[in-house]
């Protein structure tokens, strides 16, 4: 007699003691009464690949991946998803029955649901989005919005040369501005977001002059600790709508846990709650 296999699920990374999805997906797992775990395990890059093959015979159905192994995982898996080979980084493995790993990205996927659950009514066409960051995120959030309609998007980085290339990429929509500029830059813009790491808890605070900033514009910041950087205080005062950037960790995850566990789960106050215990 075959013994039915209790789905497994988890987030791999290096550290990963941090990680806040495994009290999202252990939270709708509870709510909703079904059979499965999600586990947070420490992998270093040298064994991610071992690790990865050896998963689904030990029952785990798929895994989301951060940091470092985002863009190493699209080289293990034998299937990629388009949106994870333009954003060039993956955030979740499905482990399928044939043993195949199917990489996927809904990074983007949650920044846009996030922004348009805020109670500011966001629109992508209501006129151009500034990006302040080019690294992994920053992909992300470029593809979402460039695809959601933004007519063109503005980005700014420390290193020009990575937010030229990602321009070069991306195509004739993303128009760069210096650093030194970037201040600037946030007056024409409808849309701001933060992909940098700038003013999260125990990293150095956002250094853009922010007086650029326009009444009624969005501004969203994908750091969640703290719930509310400078940059979101700020924008606060001078008549800005703000949306934390915990939603966008919440909508992220709600794809992964569909293909794993059988349910579509509600993003919901409850699902907020138990993120931030």
């Amino acid at each position: 007699m075959s013994e039915h296999k209790i789905p497994l699920a988890g987030v791999i990374g290096t550290p990963i003691a941090h990680s806040r999805s495994p009290q999202i997906h252990r939270h709708w797992l509870k709510v909703r009464g079904l059979a499965g775990h999600y586990i947070p395990m420490n992998v270093a890059s040298e064994d991610l690949e071992t690790v990865l093959r050896a998963l689904p015979k030990a029952g785990f159905v798929g895994v989301n991946v951060t940091i470092p192994h985002k863009e190493r995982v699209l080289e293990i898996a034998d299937l990629v998803t388009d949106r994870a080979t333009l954003i060039g980084a993956a955030n979740t493995l499905i482990f399928r029955k044939d043993g195949k790993i199917h990489a996927d990205n809904t990074d983007g996927y949650g920044f846009i649901k996030n922004l348009q659950s805020a109670p500011c009514d966001w629109t992508a066409t209501a006129g151009p989005a500034a990006v302040l960051g080019a690294g992994g995120a920053s992909r992300a959030v470029i593809a979402a919005l460039l695809e959601a309609g933004v007519p063109e998007l503005l980005l700014s980085n420390r290193t020009r040369v990575r937010a030229d290339a990602l321009a070069q990429e991306f195509g004739k929509r993303v128009r760069v501005f210096d650093w030194v500029q970037a201040g600037n830059m946030l007056e024409y813009a409808a849309t701001v977001v933060n992909t940098t790491s700038q003013g999260m808890i125990g990293n150095p605070p956002l250094r853009v002059p922010l007086d650029g900033l326009q009444k009624g514009a969005v501004v969203t910041d994908i750091v969640y600790a703290p719930l509310k950087t400078r940059l979101l205080e700020v924008a606060e005062e001078m008549g800005c709508h703000t949306v934390d950037g915990l939603g966008m960790l919440l909508h992220q995850a709600v794809p992964g846990f569909e293909r794993w566990f059988g349910e579509r789960p509600e993003v919901d106050s409850a699902t907020r709650a138990a993120a931030l215990r």
